[in-house]
């Protein structure tokens, strides 16, 4: 997953131009910003050797990084249904964050 990673981080480098000539420049550096402090999260965080424990946490700071992108969409979007879909993203994550975070303590990783 590291690997892949720096790959896909070129991608919207490229829409970064785009979004910025549409005015868009809050939302781009927020999606940016987002996507940056999940990589240095997933990053930082020790990987235990146990590959659910591990899974469990790498998902959590994944869907943290998915509300924080859904929260600048209610920032800057204007179209009612984005806007309605990053509510959901951001209640259906942070259930996923909680259950979890939820597990995690249930099963140490050892």
């Amino acid at each position: 997953m590291a690997f892949a990673l720096p790959l896909l981080w070129g991608v919207p480098s490229v829409a970064q131009g785009a979004g910025q000539q549409g005015g868009h420049q809050g939302a781009t550096a927020g999606y940016h910003a987002a996507m940056e402090k999940m990589n240095r999260d997933m990053a930082a965080g020790p990987m235990t050797g146990n590959a659910d424990h591990d899974f469990a946490s790498l998902m959590a700071k994944h869907h943290q990084a998915a509300i924080d992108m859904a929260r600048v969409e209610l920032e800057h979007g204007r179209d009612p249904e984005m806007r309605r879909t990053a509510q959901e993203v951001i209640d259906k994550q942070q259930k996923e964050i909680a259950d979890l975070r939820t597990w995690m303590s249930r099963h140490p990783s050892r």
